[in-house]
């Protein structure tokens, strides 16, 4: 049995799931970003307790199949931008298409209808999270980010950063360092 779960979006997500499986005794073979494999059928009981416990700490089951679909694209965007070391070579709409096994279109005219915003607009804004949080990490230059991100050029990553964020990255990038020098001198 598989439940789909929003809002699960991160590894501390992925435990506090394990966790509440384990303490309802729900035997799980897999937890994923936005879905576990239970071993067994649960009962609506058990299910609706552990919809309950989840629900404290900010997830919710799913139960409708575009609110599902919707979950799983999302997570396969996450994943693709924050948790991949290679983003893929192909575009991401084959991508997309190939990990979930539906047509990308029918996947974009949903997830459009449903959220507001296209598929592509959901990953430029994750992109550029990402952006930030490897600027902040300050490892890697703009021109490592905007390869290891799959950009086609720098000035391509900082115009849609600044579209983002109305900063450019350089600024964004002196922001922090201020704030840092700021609590140094504390």
């Amino acid at each position: 049995m598989k439940l789909y779960i929003k809002y699960m979006v991160s590894l501390r997500c992925k435990m506090v799931v394990k966790d509440e499986l384990k303490r309802l005794d729900i035997h799980h073979a897999i937890v994923e970003l936005g879905m576990a494999e239970l071993m067994e059928d649960i009962t609506p009981e058990l299910r609706e307790m552990l919809r309950i416990n989840l629900l404290r700490s900010g997830l919710e089951l799913l139960d409708d199949k575009k609110a599902i679909l919707i979950e799983k694209i999302k997570n396969v965007i996450v994943e693709m931008i924050h948790y991949s070391d290679e983003f893929p070579t192909m575009n991401y709409s084959d991508y997309i298409s190939e990990k979930l096994h539906y047509d990308y279109t029918y996947l974009s005219n949903v997830f459009s209808q449903v959220k507001g915003i296209t598929i592509q607009q959901f990953i430029i804004i994750h992109k550029i999270e990402r952006v930030k949080e490897l600027l902040l990490y300050d490892e890697l230059n703009l021109t490592e980010i905007s390869q290891k991100l799959n950009y086609s050029s720098v000035a391509h990553l900082s115009n849609q950063f600044k579209k983002i964020t109305g900063l450019t990255p350089s600024y964004y990038k002196q922001l922090k360092q201020k704030r840092m020098g700021n609590l140094e001198n504390i």
